[in-house]
């Protein structure tokens, strides 16, 4: 029996009338991009072939993310919940996930990702006159500001100041991403430079064991 058999075996379909919700989430943003629901037949072809199918309730027919729109959802992972009745859906999206042409269906950003989005938006206003596009525009000040706050992180650290190391580093984490960004590097490939990280640790981990 392949894992994804194993898996499909696992969830209660019956609870809900043959399908199951999918709770669809950027898999390095953390981002919930939507709520949609699947059959077995809908997850069968989800995994065969990588990319997230869902059916729908509407028409009741099966379909799959991007056909109208193109902006297909590359499957990364998918995780039952506890009582196997609930699937998140971790994915790579090629674009908006949402049928209004929003980013996500819910405008709940975690922290990072949110942070980031402004950052982004404020990059394409230049006119906007922010103390985020100053920088942008500033290559020296933004460096400079970015060498001054891992040092005063760094001296809170030294020094114990518990409140001072969550400020400064929560001013470096900021600074960090406004330089990423005029460096041409957003937040989602700097967490998936860390997930990659991560997969080779646990892979370490596992050779050790």
């Amino acid at each position: 029996m392949s894992a994804g058999t194993a898996l499909l075996d696992a969830l209660d379909f019956a609870k809900a009338g043959g399908l199951v919700p999918v709770i669809t989430q950027h898999a390095h943003t953390g981002e919930v991009l939507m709520l949609a629901y699947a059959n077995r037949e809908a997850l069968e072809r989800t995994l065969s072939e990588g990319v997230m199918w869902y059916w729908s309730r509407s028409r009741s027919a099966l379909w799959r993310k991007g056909d109208t729109s193109g902006n297909v959802q590359r499957l990364v992972a998918l995780q039952p919940d506890c009582d196997g009745d609930t699937v998140i859906a971790r994915v790579l999206p090629t674009g908006p996930s949402c049928h209004t042409g929003q980013w996500s269906c819910f405008d709940a950003a975690p922290t990072l990702a949110g942070l980031d989005h402004t950052i982004a938006r404020r990059a394409s206003a230049p006119a906007s006159g922010s103390y985020t596009q100053k920088l942008l525009g500033d290559a020296n000040l933004r460096l400079k500001k970015l060498g001054e706050e891992a040092v005063e992180l760094a001296v809170a650290c030294e020094r114990g100041e518990q409140e001072r190391v969550a400020e400064e580093a929560a001013d470096l984490v900021y600074h960090a991403l406004v330089a990423c960004r005029a460096a041409g590097v957003g937040l989602e490939r700097i967490l998936a430079a860390l997930e990659t990280r991560r997969g080779r640790g646990a892979a370490a981990e596992s050779a050790r064991d």
